[in-house]
């Protein structure tokens, strides 16, 4: 029997999980099928696609708040998120997790090639981007994880949250004065409508990474700015955050992983 998993959403008319999903099963030899679930209210969605057989889903905006409060059980980075990306379904148990911020730790570290321990990263933004990449990223043992927002508390919280975990410093974008990183992260929503987050290129150390979780759009504002300073080593945009993540799903969900370099080829569009 055809095994059902999903993406829950709205709008979803973009997403490439369907590819990915697809491409997964058939590298890896899996019966499943990968559909899109736009729906106006989480629960009645979720719901429906259970009682008809649905083994998995995963979350996107508006519903990531909605699938944790939805969860019988969290795992530990989904607890920390407060967010949730991926759900299994096992009899009444809906077991939630947050993929988000290892997949794009994983690319940052294994495919863009610059590992983190011992390095000055800046995340830029403490929406629910940031929230999910703090553990992941303090795993990785970085010298300092500096996290800079607009509205200052919200950087703040994330700092009492996560401190425990390694260094974190948090504050507003003046705060950051002449300070430069190794890799700098874009988890603002900035590039979705064309604008420059509020970061001075002094941000962009000598051989650094440059990274923008939206993808698809070429060179945004953000990845031109860090492209002239003529500092970085890379620049990369989130596509290999979205493939990563749905490694990380489709092995829980079906206890194989799947080769990842493929997909990323294939849905990687030109930064220029």
């Amino acid at each position: 029997m055809t095994d059902r998993y999903g993406l829950v959403g709205k709008p979803l008319g973009q997403s490439k999980s369907p590819i990915v999903h697809g491409a997964f099963a058939r590298q890896t030899a899996q019966d499943l099928t990968y559909e899109l679930i736009e729906a106006d209210a989480f629960a009645p969605a979720v719901d429906r696609f259970r009682a008809e057989g649905g083994r998995g889903i995963n979350v996107t905006k508006p519903f990531k708040l909605d699938a944790f409060a939805y969860a019988t059980e969290c795992r530990e980075r989904a607890r920390l998120a407060g967010a949730v990306n991926c759900v299994k379904f096992e009899g009444d148990r809906a077991i939630a997790e947050n993929y988000d911020g290892v997949g794009l730790a994983n690319d940052i570290q294994r495919n863009q090639g610059f590992p983190m321990k011992g390095k000055r990263v800046l995340v830029l933004g403490a929406g629910g981007a940031a929230r999910g990449a703090m553990l992941p990223f303090l795993q990785a043992e970085p010298k300092l994880l500096f996290v800079a927002n607009r509205t200052v508390a919200k950087a703040t919280r994330l700092g009492e949250e996560f401190g425990r975990h390694g260094n974190v410093v948090t504050g507003g974008y003046p705060d950051l004065g002449d300070e430069a990183f190794d890799v700098v992260v874009n988890a603002t929503s900035c590039s979705m409508t064309g604008e420059l987050p509020p970061v001075g290129a002094a941000q962009f150390g000598k051989d650094c990474l440059a990274y923008d979780l939206v993808y698809g759009k070429g060179l945004t504002p953000f990845l031109r700015l860090a492209s002239e300073t003529g500092r970085t080593r890379a620049v990369a945009d989130g596509v290999g955050m979205l493939v990563e993540q749905a490694v990380e799903a489709f092995e829980w969900w079906r206890g194989v992983r799947p080769d990842s370099a493929p997909l990323i080829r294939q849905l990687t569009v030109p930064l220029a």
